[in-house]
Parts: C-alpha cells; sequence; structure tokens
C-alpha cells in the first residue's frame, strides 16, 4: 500500500502536510528540518524541486526557490535528499516540481528515479488533468500518486476530471493567487469543498495561506487534512536551530487534533 494511503486510512485522523523547498537554504538544513518535521507533527512532507519560474508560489517560496538554484541543486540532488530522507523517516514524500523540469528530466525516468528515492505522491501544479495521462500512468506503474489541484475557480469539468482521476489526496487551493500566509478564505469555500467530497472518495487537504492554528482548526474541521509551507520557511530563517519550526509545528498539530 503506498505510504500516503496509509496516513489516511487511520480512522478519524487528519493529516498535516508540510513544504519545505528541497536545498533551501542549503541540503544539510533540509536533511535536518525535515525529521523535526515529522517529530512534530507532520504527517506527509512535501518536497518542493526548485524552479526558476515558479508562477504558483509566493515571494517567500519564489526567493527559496531562486537561492536553491543558486547553491546549485538540481533535479538529482532532489533524489539524494529524497533517498536519503526516505531511510530516515516513515512519513510520506511528496514532490512539488513544475513540469517542465519533468519533462526535460524525461517523464517514465523521473517516475522511476522518484520512486527509487521513496517518493509516494507528485504535485505537478502547471500540468492540468486534461493532458495529464502520460505522467499518470508513469506514476501509476511506479506505485507513485499524482495528487491534482482544484481551487474556488475550478470549472465544473477540472472537478469531474480530477475526481475521477485523483490519487492520495485531493489539493485543494483555498484562495484564488499564489501561496503565502493569508488572513481569510473565501466564503465560498465550504460549498466547493462539499461539492467536490459528494464527487470522490479520496482525502481532500487545503493549502495555501494557512499560517496560524486557527486557520488550521478552521480547515480541519471540513477537510481531510491541512497543508503549509510558507511559514515554516520564514521561521527556517529567523532560526536556524529549528526550535520555533518544531514549536510553530506542533502548535498546528495541536489544532489539528482538535478539530
Amino acid at each position: 500500500m503506498n505510504k500516503i494511503d496509509r496516513v489516511f486510512n487511520k480512522k478519524g485522523s487528519k493529516a498535516l502536510v508540510g513544504y519545505i523547498t528541497t536545498g533551501y537554504p542549503d541540503v544539510d538544513t533540509t536533511l535536518k528540518a525535515v525529521p523535526v518535521m515529522v517529530e512534530n507533527g507532520c504527517d506527509i512532507i512535501e518536497l518542493g524541486i526548485p524552479f526558476s519560474d515558479p508562477i504558483g508560489d509566493g515571494p517567500v517560496i519564489q526567493q527559496a526557490s531562486y537561492h536553491a538554484l543558486q547553491n546549485g541543486i538540481n533535479m538529482e540532488k532532489c533524489f539524494e535528499a529524497a533517498s536519503a530522507l526516505s531511510g530516515q523517516i516513515d512519513a510520506p514524500l511528496v514532490f512539488m516540481s513544475y513540469f517542465n523540469p519533468v519533462l526535460h528530466y524525461g517523464i517514465e525516468r523521473f517516475a522511476c528515479s522518484a520512486a527509487s528515492a521513496g517518493i509516494s505522491g507528485l504535485i505537478v501544479p502547471d500540468l492540468p488533468p486534461g493532458e495529464s495521462l502520460e505522467l499518470r500512468k508513469a506514476c501509476r506503474s511506479c506505485d507513485i500518486h499524482l495528487i491534482y489541484m482544484l481551487s474556488p475557480n475550478s470549472t465544473p469539468e477540472r472537478i469531474r476530471l480530477v475526481a475521477q482521476n485523483a490519487g492520495g489526496f485531493i489539493y485543494l487551493v483555498t484562495i484564488t493567487g499564489v501561496t503565502g500566509a493569508r488572513r481569510s478564505f473565501p466564503p465560498e469555500l465550504p460549498a466547493l469543498i462539499e461539492h467536490i467530497k459528494a464527487a470522490t472518495q479520496v482525502p481532500l487537504c487545503a493549502g495555501f495561506g494557512i499560517s496560524t492554528p486557527a486557520q488550521v482548526k478552521t480547515m480541519a474541521s471540513i477537510t481531510d487534512g491541512v497543508i503549509f509551507g510558507s511559514r515554516l520557511i520564514q521561521l527556517i530563517d529567523e532560526d536556524p536551530s529549528l526550535k520555533k519550526a518544531g514549536q510553530f509545528i506542533r502548535s498546528l498539530k495541536e489544532a489539528l487534533d482538535g478539530a
């Protein structure tokens, strides 16, 4: 069974998904931070593959991606980091990559290499579900879930396609725009979540703009999990010892469990 499925098969549990840019501020920090994330409550780890044009990301993750690229982080080094981490932690690892690096590397080659490195899922934010058949087949052959994204402006057709083809979990973008902390969420979000959950049995996790325990509690009450990232990267910058990062994650996990 895919490790992501094990997370959601735990009765009554909700998943805390933490994002970190691979190689930011350096690979050693990634290798230290991910176990800290798991120890303090992350159920799934999302490893961002740095890309030169991260159109879906806000300034915090854009800067982290740029810095990692400047430090020489490439696809092979991301595989190496994932392989090292998969031997240290039991939590599933998910790659987040834009499509161009995957295509350049080779779709089947990428899926095989990711599986060998211990990757359980893949998020490709700029690949429409209607154009993802080749990648989806390659991922399925390697027991990797291709995780699709939906947002408040997703069309009924896109929701239908995602509901039919999603694996692992569906990533619900809570806002229109890029990643980064927000103070509130669209009022129509609960109705959208209800509509999506009526169309599929695949778990639904909410991300983008989530950075406080109160926001986690709100989203966890109507979804199967919560995704966070930008605030974590800021805390790693502020405190390289990772103590602030650990405390922050624990506060989110307590809010999640409370929901």
